[in-house]
């Protein structure tokens, strides 16, 4: 109530607030074409990088079965040569590596045998006799030794001359050297995608700022805090970039299951041998997965610092 002068009180009117509509809308939008377009982009990002990463670790996996099954076993080779009897030098080679210590078992390849090894790059039915086949013995090591091949090639080319000892060294290097040189590809590759990423997200930010540039202003007007303002950004990308990885991150390892599940069903083919020689099972197992997966989450927290840190900057280029 009150006094208008007269004596008389009069009640001042008041407009009822429920009534009134009410405009809220986020600080950024949620569904422009350039949050689809992001999420779009760190979808693609996402997938090639989770390719990346299941590669290294099938490669990883294969080079190390490898290495596994080539250490556990070296080689003899006994060339045909004139004046040598083949067979007596492969009787002594074969006598020598047993009484050897760290040989858990020798298996000697007959003359069939070492020319049935040719069959997969020369073919079926053609005669080597005049070819300078080697003979091979094969000697399994006993776990946990590690013999001195260095003694045995000594004791080879005293009891056996021509007998050539190969302890693979040679193929474990290059299969070292080439997980090394796959997986430090596979890091730089990552880290060109990461910062893919974090371009697109600094011009997404960027462009929702200059869409966005009067409601910001307002909003630093009357006081807004830069962190403040940054928050709404931050949480609106964290969102894209759990969208886009989600996506690229799904499709990937659904392709992976694929691939497994189709070099199952291919194996005990000649071409599902060949595969499985080179990559195992192609399955990156459950570690493989567990990368993936928290590949996804760092691309979206790398999505929303990118965004924070934007934003703040621009900020500050207006303060």
């Amino acid at each position: 109530m009150t006094d208008t002068g007269q004596g008389r009180f009069s009640t001042p009117l008041r407009v009822p607030t429920d009534s009134l509509p009410r405009f809220e809308s986020p600080l950024v939008p949620r569904n422009s074409i350039s949050g689809r377009a992001l999420v779009a982009v760190v979808a693609i990002m996402t997938f090639l990088a989770s390719l990346t990463t299941g590669a290294t670790v099938l490669v990883s996996r294969a080079a190390g079965e490898w290495q596994s099954d080539i250490s556990r076993e070296v080689t003899i080779q006994v060339s045909p040569a004139p004046g040598r009897d083949l067979d007596a030098t492969v009787d002594k080679a074969v006598a020598a590596a047993r009484d050897y210590p760290g040989i858990a078992e020798v298996q000697p390849f007959s003359k069939e045998e070492s020319t049935k090894l040719l069959e997969p790059w020369l073919g079926s039915g053609l005669s080597l006799d005049e070819l300078p086949v080697p003979r091979l013995i094969v000697l399994k090591i006993a776990p946990g030794v590690a013999p001195d091949f260095a003694q045995l090639k000594r004791v080879l080319s005293d009891q056996a001359p021509g007998a050539v000892l190969d302890d693979h060294r040679g193929w474990m290097d290059r299969m070292r050297t080439m997980a090394r040189t796959a997986v430090g590809a596979s890091i730089g590759i990552l880290i060109l995608m990461f910062i893919a990423t974090m371009l697109s997200v600094t011009f997404a930010t960027r462009g929702a700022m200059a869409t966005n540039k009067s409601v910001i202003e307002v909003l630093h007007f009357v006081g807004a805090k830069n962190g403040f303002i940054a928050q709404h950004f931050q949480q609106h990308f964290l969102v894209l970039g759990l969208q886009g990885g989600a996506i690229g991150g799904g499709a990937a390892i659904i392709l992976f299951l694929l691939a497994g599940f189709i070099s199952r069903w291919f194996a005990g083919t000649a071409a599902g041998d060949q595969t499985s020689v080179f990559f195992g099972s192609f399955s990156i197992g459950l570690a493989g997965y567990v990368f993936v997966l928290v590949q996804v989450a760092l691309i979206a927290a790398v999505t929303a610092l990118t965004s924070r840190q934007t934003v703040n900057n621009t900020l500050e280029m207006i303060d």
